[in-house]
């Protein structure tokens, strides 16, 4: 699969050794408790709240603009538990979401302004359409589409959306360039 090149100001982001590429107009809380397991673009305007507790991102996933991340938690007894979140590799989340799961498997697609409430498992392969809000504690299973407000199950996908998306946010990786800003001022 092939997509248009988007290219990035250099100096706006800050590459890895692994080939992580994070924006630096992202806000990433509790650095030491995030991992991004390797060629995974934070965009500017995320979230992501590693503060409250660990947050694991895989590998070639995206995480578009001003998305939130956050840990899921419960209260047991008065005090708030916070619980790592897990996101794995191939995954695709677009703009403007929240999310909130207790794990997001591998090979997901989140739609735009979409909502993932507290204690959500997202299994793999499995894909939430634009604007979608699953409330919590909901378990969506692999090959399958949750859509609405809420959320629910609206069909199953077919057996090649993990090839889909390994595929799609390889694609997503190879062109997200950087701008050459030395050849800019040449003519």
């Amino acid at each position: 699969m092939q997509i248009q090149p988007k290219y990035f100001e250099k100096t706006q982001y800050i590459e890895t050794l692994n080939g992580n590429k994070v924006s630096k107009g992202s806000i990433l809380c509790g650095i030491m408790n995030i991992r991004l397991h390797g060629k995974t673009i934070i965009k500017p305007g995320v979230i992501v709240r590693g503060d409250l507790a660990n947050v694991n991102i895989g590998r070639l996933s995206t995480v578009s603009e001003n998305t939130v991340i956050r840990p899921s938690y419960k209260k047991f007894k008065g005090a708030v538990s916070y619980f790592p979140l897990n996101i794995g590799d191939h995954v695709l989340i677009e703009e403007g979401c929240v999310i909130s799961a207790a794990s997001i498997g591998s090979y997901v697609y989140i739609g735009k302004n979409c909502v993932i409430s507290k204690r959500c498992i997202l299994k793999d392969c499995c894909y939430i359409p634009d604007n979608t809000v699953l409330p919590p504690d909901t378990v969506v299973p692999s090959f399958t589409t949750f859509s609405g407000t809420p959320g629910r199950y609206i069909e199953d996908l077919p057996d090649c959306f993990e090839q889909y998306m390994k595929d799609y946010t390889t694609s997503i990786y190879e062109s997200f360039l950087p701008i050459n800003t030395l050849s800019k001022g040449r003519s």
